[in-house]
């Protein structure tokens, strides 16, 4: 379940980069540019979620 909100998040803020990105530069929308994109940063941040925070307490050494 986590996988699916972080995919539909992550879709819903992709759009909304490239439809405003596309509209400061005065170029035109691109809806798969923001499926790219939601691929991209879901495998980003799915990896980090996963691998990249340890679950393991800290000792604290003070």
């Amino acid at each position: 379940m986590r996988i699916l909100w972080t995919v539909f998040w992550t879709f819903l803020l992709s759009q909304m980069l490239v439809y405003v990105v596309s509209s400061m530069t005065g170029s035109t929308y691109d809806f798969m540019q923001g499926v790219f994109l939601t691929a991209v940063f879901s495998i980003i941040i799915i990896f980090l979620g996963e691998a990249g925070v340890p679950n393991e307490p800290h000792e604290s050494h003070h």
